[in-house]
């Protein structure tokens, strides 16, 4: 929300609770955003490290007892 946006939101309220809230925002907004950007890249960083790790595990044997088996 931009402060335009966020003026036009605490229209009504007292200057100086409009010119907290604003100051406020205007403080926070670039931490909230490098955390809303931090989230998903490091949850694509773990699924790549994940693919990887799963590339190294041995493709598992079938079962000899369903080797045998018809399902017709």
């Amino acid at each position: 929300m931009s402060n335009t946006q966020l003026e036009d939101v605490l229209v009504g309220q007292p200057a100086d609770v409009q010119a907290e809230i604003i100051r406020i925002t205007t403080d926070v907004r670039p931490l909230a955003l490098q955390v809303a950007l931090a989230v998903p890249l490091l949850a694509a960083l773990l699924g790549l490290v994940n693919g990887f790790r799963m590339m190294r595990i041995p493709e598992p044997e079938p079962s000899v007892s369903v080797e045998g088996m018809s399902f017709g």
